[in-house]
């Protein structure tokens, strides 16, 4: 399985890749928001999942997500956020717009896997 994690921090897509790689997924990491939408475009196909941070150079998570979410091509790849920005409002705006589940930072590797659980236990029972 391929999870897409799109995060301008290297030291948290390095987490992030760790965690994952325990779970058996591979991940395919870029650093800003810009990047994630033109992999999304090139190899969208491939990607299983999309863990992404809200706050990004040229364009934003939610940007992507809403992108995603008005892309036939890309509106049933589920979506984790991962974010600094926690207050009840945001959360309530990413899920509105087609997250799947949020995952505020700071976060431990077992609340990471716990949450791609939850949300590809969620996916799968659409």
């Amino acid at each position: 399985m391929k999870l897409l994690v799109a995060d301008d921090s290297r030291l948290i897509r390095g987490i992030i890749d760790k965690s994952v790689t325990s779970m058996g997924f591979e991940a395919i990491q870029v650093e800003n928001g810009k990047d994630a939408w033109n992999l999304l475009n090139t190899k969208g196909e491939d990607i299983n999942m999309v863990l992404l941070d809200w706050n990004m150079p040229f364009l934003n998570g939610i940007d992507v997500l809403r992108n995603m979410r008005s892309d036939d091509r890309f509106n049933h790849i589920p979506v984790l956020m991962i974010s600094t920005e926690s207050e009840d409002d945001r959360i309530r705006e990413a899920l509105t717009i087609g997250a799947q589940g949020y995952l505020p930072k700071p976060f431990t590797s077992e609340k990471l896997i716990g949450a791609i659980h939850t949300v590809l236990d969620q996916a799968k029972n659409k």
